[in-house]
C-alpha cells in the first residue's frame, strides 16, 4: 500500500535530517552544508567584534545573518515536522513534544532565539552577537566524539552535582574563614563574606590572580590549606570525565563486538567483505575505524579458533584409518 505524498515527503525529510542510518549523497550534502554554515556563523560573530571589519561591511554581515536565520529556522521546523516518522506507530504530537524537550532541539532553539528575541525586546546588538556563538553547539549533532562527551556528562551528572555541591561548601567556608582573619588587616579587600568569595574562588580553582592576597600569618596559613585542597578539588571533574569516557568507549566497544557476533550467528555475514555493515554499526556507536578494525580482527581470530576446535573435535569422533564413526 503506497504512502500518501505528504507522508512520503515527511519520511524523506526525516531520513535526510535525522535518520543516522540513512547515509546518502543528499543527506551527506545537507550535513556538510549545515556544518559549513555553522562554522561560518561563528567566524562572522568573531569578525563582527572587530570594528574595522564590521562597520565597512555591516550590510554584508546583516545579509548573511538573515540568510542564516532563515536556513536554521527552516531546519528547526522541518525537524519538528518530520520527527513523527521516528516511530510511526506512536502519537505524532507526543513524539514532537518529546523532541522539543530533547537537548538537540533545545540547542537548535537557542541558535535561532536571539534573532527573534530582538523583535520583541530591545537588546544591545553586541550582546546578541555573543548569544549567536551558541550556534557552535549545533555541531554536536554531526560529530560522534561530541555526542559521546554529552552522553558521558549526562550519565555522570550525579557525580558532577556532588563536586559542585562540595565546591560551594568550600567557597562558603573559605570565604568565611578568610573574612574572619583578614577583615581587620584589610577592611577594604575583605569587607564582607560575599566580597571575600572572589578570593576563595580564584584560590580554590588554583588560578590565583594575586589581586587580593592575605597578609596576616593566620590568613597565609589558611590560604595555603585552601590552595592545597583546591588542587585536589580541581582534579575531581577531570577524573570523573576521564573515567566516564573510558567506560563509555569500553561499553560501545562491547556493543559493537556483540553486534558482529549476532550477525555471524544469525547469517553468513562476512566481516571482511561487508564493510558497509561494519561502518554503519561503527558510526552508530561513535567508534573510529581503528577501534572497529581491532574488534573485527579479534572476532575473526575467535571465529577461526572455534572452527579449528570443531574440526579437531570432529576428527576425534572418526577412525583415522577407515573413516568410520567411533562409538
Amino acid at each position: 500500500m503506497a504512502f500518501h505524498p505528504i507522508r512520503q515527503t515527511r519520511l524523506f525529510v526525516y531520513n535526510v535530517l535525522q535518520n543516522d542510518e540513512h547515509d546518502t549523497l543528499v543527506s551527506r550534502s545537507v550535513d556538510y552544508f549545515l556544518i559549513f554554515l555553522i562554522m561560518a556563523n561563528v567566524t562572522a560573530v568573531i569578525a563582527e567584534s572587530v570594528d574595522q571589519w564590521y562597520y565597512p561591511y555591516q550590510e554584508y554581515f546583516t545579509l548573511f545573518e538573515n540568510f542564516s536565520i532563515v536556513v536554521f529556522s527552516i531546519e528547526y521546523l522541518l525537524r519538528l515536522w518530520s520527527v513523527a516518522e521516528a516511530k510511526p506507530d506512536n502519537t505524532t504530537w507526543r513524539q514532537r513534544w518529546e523532541w522539543l524537550k530533547s537537548p538537540s532541539a533545545l540547542i537548535d532553539l537557542i541558535a535561532i532565539a536571539p534573532a527573534f528575541l530582538n523583535f520583541f525586546v530591545t537588546i544591545d546588538l553586541r550582546f546578541l552577537r555573543i548569544l549567536r556563538l551558541f550556534r557552535i553547539l549545533k555541531l554536536t549533532r554531526y560529530f560522534a566524539s561530541m555526542r559521546i562527551l554529552l552522553v558521558v556528562i549526562s550519565k555522570e551528572k550525579g557525580s558532577f552535582q556532588a563536586v559542585i555541591f562540595i565546591l560551594i561548601i568550600m567557597i562558603v567556608t573559605a570565604s568565611s574563614g578568610i573574612y574572619l582573619v583578614e577583615n581587620h588587616a584589610q577592611p577594604e579587600e575583605f569587607e564582607s563574606i560575599p566580597k571575600a568569595m572572589w578570593w576563595a574562588v580564584v584560590t580554590l580553582t588554583t588560578v590565583g590572580y594575586g589581586d587580593v592576597t592575605p597578609i596576616t600569618n593566620a590568613g597565609k596559613i589558611l590560604g595555603a590549606i585552601i590552595t592545597i585542597l583546591g588542587v585536589g578539588l580541581a582534579a575531581l571533574p577531570a577524573g570523573i570525565l576521564a573515567t566516564g569516557l573510558a567506560n563509555e568507549l569500553a561499553q560501545r566497544r562491547d556493543e559493537l563486538e556483540q553486534d558482529f557476533r549476532e550477525q555471524l550467528i544469525e547469517s553468513d555475514f562476512d566481516l571482511v567483505q561487508n564493510q558497509a555493515m561494519i561502518d554503519k554499526i561503527r558510526r552508530e556507536l561513535g567508534l573510529d575505524r581503528e577501534q572497529a578494525q581491532d574488534i573485527v580482527l579479534q572476532v575473526l581470530r575467535e571465529q577461526e579458533l572455534e572452527r579449528r576446535e570443531k574440526e579437531v573435535s570432529k576428527a576425534k569422533n572418526f577412525c583415522p584409518h577407515c573413516g568410520e564413526a567411533l562409538r
